[in-house]
Order: structure tokens, then sequence, then C-alpha cells
């Protein structure tokens, strides 16, 4: 039997908009699940995310279709498309106080709709060259499923163009 190579793991706890525990091009893959919902300023995100990256580096960036989020989540969980909120959306700014306050007291996570513009584009400001999307079509589990895919994904990399 061939052993195994042991490889320890160092988890690291904190903001995806600050990464500065971590020198430049320290990774040379960054998988970035749905987590935008939860971040104010995506921007940030991706410009951390290219300073991190060695040359090369690949990044794969999963977000929710901003759609979602202009719908009223009460009504949405009883089925009815209710369209509430504009994008950019914010927990902190869109939701009626009391919401926000239980939401808060049930230490439930806030909630951000980032643009398209932001998500993709905010992508190639920061540096990266979009080289992949795809938009999850594997089956109408949530209500909105059934008219638009609400999940889609990005492979960007850290290129260096000579300018």
């Amino acid at each position: 039997m061939a052993e195994r190579e042991q490889l320890d793991i160092q988890t690291v706890r904190g903001e995806m908009t600050n990464l500065a525990v971590f020198s430049d091009s320290s990774f040379d893959l960054i998988v970035h699940p749905v987590s935008n919902t939860f971040v104010a300023d995506i921007l940030l995100v991706w410009k951390e995310a290219y300073r991190v990256l060695s040359p090369k580096g690949t990044l794969i960036s999963g977000f929710d279709n901003p759609l979602v989020h202009i719908f009223d989540y009460e009504e949405y969980e009883k089925g009815i498309l209710k369209v509430s909120y504009s994008i950019p959306y914010s927990d902190i700014k869109s939701l009626p106080k009391d919401q926000l306050k239980r939401q808060l007291e049930a230490k439930e996570p806030l909630e951000f709709g980032h643009t398209l513009e932001d998500q993709i584009k905010g992508q190639i400001d920061a540096g990266f060259i979009i080289t992949g999307f795809y938009e999850d079509n594997s089956g109408a589990k949530e209500l909105l499923d059934r008219y638009i895919n609400t999940f889609m994904a990005t492979k960007a990399e850290k290129v260096h163009l000579n300018k």
C-alpha cells in the first residue's frame, strides 16, 4: 500500500474584503462559492482576490442572479413573486426596520444583491480575464428557477497584459 502524503490545512478567519493576512501572489486557485451575497462591497473582494492570486492564477466564483433580491422574501416563501426591492440590494437599507431587527436578533446573516456589472465587470476591472461562464439550470428547486437560472459562476484568470 502506498503511503499517503499528509497535508496540514490551516484555517484563517477573516473578511473577504481584506485579505491583508496573505501576501501578494499567495494562491494559485481561489474557489469563491456563493458568498458575495454576504458582503456589501463586492469590488473589494475582486481586488483582494486578484492581489493574492499568483500570476496565471484562477478564480472560480459563484454568485446568485441579482433578480433573487428584488422579491419580498416573506411572500417568496409563500410562493408569491412580489417585486419589492431594487438592485443593488441591501438588507440594511431595504428591509423594514422591524423585519431587520428580527433578523439581527435571530443572528441571521445580512444579505446584499449586487449588479451583474459589479459581479462580472468588477472582476474585469480588478484585472481578471473572464475565461468561462456557467448558469445553473440543474433543476427548478427554487420558485424563481422556473423562469430563470438563479445561480451562475465565472472562471477568471489573472493575466498580466503588456500595456
